[in-house]
């Protein structure tokens, strides 16, 4: 039996194979590509073109490129919206038109206006073509606005049409004898095309509101699987019986929630109970009344499904797609995966390309439960595998990853704060966030972006709730993040990475302190060490002007070596005289918060004009240090002190939504904990 592939993979890879195509000369390409472009318009023609991809159609058709005019016409013509079509692609269009080399063939652009015209109706913000207007005036051809030829319209239908539009709705302007060729106003240029994209775009919204539409939880889900689409038959069953006795009770007579309840004594159960998977009655009634043989005929029609796939049988890639969405909707439903589940992913991995379906199975697997056992089980029967098919060893793999362990971890924590904790392998927690540790380092390695570290933020994020939570760090042991990583975020460009940091290492502390307030405490003194370093450090910089001080207690220097120290100290002298390498990192002289800690002074200089009686003698031109604050007061500037400044400026940068560096340096600086 042939393999059935998801329509949009089908779209998406001729799409891809398209636009490589069109970047190499046809004599070169290894194949012909007339196939895939016929097979790319039959698919924009008999499902539609979802946004993205209709955005990459056009930036291929307006772009020069080395396809020939007909498979671009050929696409042009089966250009068909699922949704409304956003303004950027409208502007894309009209860039493109007009002459010079680099813009399309006079025939495309004729193509592509036409386009415009018959998908008018369907723009998100039909205002955007008056605001080219005065782009598409530009390009009439003089010739044809002449004063000479103001009345000698010929035949062109399309002029004569807005010249009656003129005569039957603007009666003021005299538009004479101009308006007797034949051409109807309004009339659209292709009404079969504009049937076929309505039925398009219906189809698309039926498809949404199904989706969207919760099912009814105590009545029989039909069509589970969509099956009435296809003629193929579903992939897990719908629910049907067909052994019911005269005094039993069917899933399908239950309509209402009292139905269950009074039948539920009573209940013969389907014909086949892998239904469970689509069917939220059916789930239910599992749950109420589960049973060993239920859960062995689920366990082998799972087994036997799972060696089908394994051994290459008639379950063609569409089956086993639409069986993957089947598992995900179900784990989501139920917040859970049973054995039996994780079994088939423990076969099904191991044949899996890494790419088919991930989303669907990362998402699906976001649900395993916490181990009974140790989380080395756990890892090589399933997570090893994992990692084995989705790293490629790019940046993008990993930070794939890292988002799937943020969500397992997140789905761990929610299953420890509601059932009772201590019938729970806790350690398989701790072991999580120390395996991650490493994944946490290589990302930071391999990607500096922003977004790279927000990731990495999200996981911490989630082990610092586990480490403050009092409920849970009783019972979980608090692992910290590595070393290299901690001073790698610290001295990163965003100022939202760094107080989301601070805030991660406020969280810790505060769960170190109530676990070692403890006798019991199972921490040796050199782990607090290591992450006593880590605060020691970062107040350096950014409190106490000491960077990179390696003689106080517990600091480290922020792991750079002392010869390196020395070097960067001689250089920042040589640069400017008077300036001092342990007083770069503070809250107003680092590159990072410096900006907003100006900002800040800026407020209360602004503040102080608007309350004061005149103009303020003196402005602070430059990044404030205590000495420079002195003189400021002193030659009539805005008076405040040192201290005053920095917890303004923790409480600006609070305003500002960056929390977590005032919350670490309250909850560590002497000075600032006795004045809080």
């Amino acid at each position: 039996m042939a393999n059935v592939v998801p329509q949009a993979d089908i779209l998406r890879e001729s799409l891809a194979e398209v636009v490589q195509a069109a970047k190499v000369p046809a004599k070169r390409r290894g194949a012909p590509i007339k196939s895939t472009v016929e097979t790319l318009a039959s698919e924009c023609y008999g499902n539609g073109v979802l946004p993205d991809a209709l955005t990459e159609l056009i930036d291929l058709i307006v772009a020069p490129s080395h396809l020939d005019q007909a498979s671009l016409n050929s696409l042009i013509k089966n250009l068909y919206p699922v949704t409304r079509i956003d303004g950027d692609i409208i502007i894309k269009v009209v860039g493109c038109l007009g002459h010079g080399a680099l813009k399309p063939s006079l025939a495309i652009q004729a193509a592509l206006l036409r386009w415009i015209i018959m998908v008018y109706h369907t723009i998100e913000k039909q205002d955007i073509l008056s605001k080219v207007y005065a782009v598409l005036f530009n390009l009439l051809d003089t010739a044809a606005i002449r004063l000479a030829l103001s009345r000698q319209t010929g035949n062109d239908p399309a002029l004569t049409g807005l010249l009656r539009v003129f005569k039957d709705y603007y009666p003021e302007i005299i538009v004479g004898d101009a308006t007797r060729g034949k051409a109807s106003s309004f009339k659209h240029p292709d009404p079969q095309w504009r049937e076929r994209l309505d039925e398009i775009q219906q189809a698309h919204a039926r498809s949404l509101e199904d989706r969207d539409q919760p099912k009814d939880a105590f009545r029989v889900a039909r069509h589970i699987n969509n099956a009435g689409q296809s003629k193929r038959p579903p992939v897990v069953p719908e629910v049907h019986t067909s052994h019911a006795q005269e005094n039993s009770v069917t899933l399908e007579e239950i309509e209402n929630v009292d139905g269950l309840v009074k039948a539920l004594e009573t209940v013969e159960l389907p014909n086949q109970l892998i239904s469970v998977l689509g069917d939220p009655l059916l789930q239910k009634l599992m749950l109420l009344k589960p049973g060993p043989i239920s859960h062995l005929r689920i366990s082998n029609w799972l087994d036997a499904y799972g060696q089908d796939v394994l051994d290459g049988g008639d379950e063609g890639a569409g089956e086993v797609a639409s069986f993957l969405e089947i598992l995900q909707q179900y784990a989501a439903n139920t917040k859970n995966l049973p054995p039996i589940v994780l079994s088939f992913f423990a076969s099904y991995l191991k044949t899996w390309n890494g790419h088919d379906s991930r989303d669907c199975i990362l998402q699906t697997l976001m649900y395993t439960p916490v181990p009974t056992d140790d989380f080395p089980e756990l890892y090589s029967r399933i997570l090893s595998l994992l990692e084995i098919k989705v790293l490629n060893g790019t940046a993008g793999s990993q930070l794939v990853m890292l988002k799937y362990y943020n969500g397992l971890l997140q789905h761990w924590i929610t299953i420890l704060q509601s059932d009772d904790v201590e019938s729970l392998s806790t350690g398989a927690v701790s072991d999580l966030v120390t395996h991650v540790n490493k994944l946490c380092l290589t990302v930071v390695q391999t990607s500096s972006s922003t977004a790279a570290h927000s990731i990495i933020l999200d996981f911490y994020e989630q082990a610092a709730y586990l480490a403050s939570n009092p409920r849970l760090n009783q019972h979980i042991r608090i692992v910290i993040p590595p070393t290299a990583l901690v001073y790698t975020l610290h001295f990163s460009s965003s100022p939202v990475t760094l107080s989301r940091l601070c805030g991660v290492l406020a969280q810790y502390k505060e769960g170190f302190q109530a676990a070692t307030g403890s006798s019991r405490s199972s921490y040796p003194p050199e782990y607090i060490n290591v992450f006593n370093g880590f605060l020691m450090d970062i107040c350096n910089c950014l409190w106490r002007s000491r960077a990179f001080n390696a003689k106080d207690s517990n600091s480290h220097a922020c792991l750079m070596p002392d010869n390196v120290i020395r070097d960067l100290a001689t250089h920042v002298s040589a640069v400017r005289k008077g300036s001092e390498l342990t007083s770069l990192f503070t809250l107003s002289t680092s590159s990072v918060l410096g900006s907003l800690a100006t900002a800040y002074l800026r407020e209360l200089e602004e503040l102080e004009m608007e309350q004061g009686t005149g103009d303020l003698d003196l402005r602070h031109a430059g990044p404030v240090t205590r000495k420079s604050l002195v003189d400021l007061g002193r030659n009539g500037g805005v008076s405040l002190t040192w201290d005053e400044y920095r917890q303004g400026v923790l409480g600006y940068l609070e305003q500002q939504g960056m929390t977590g560096v005032g919350r670490l340096m309250h909850n560590t600086m002497t000075t600032l904990m006795k004045r809080s």
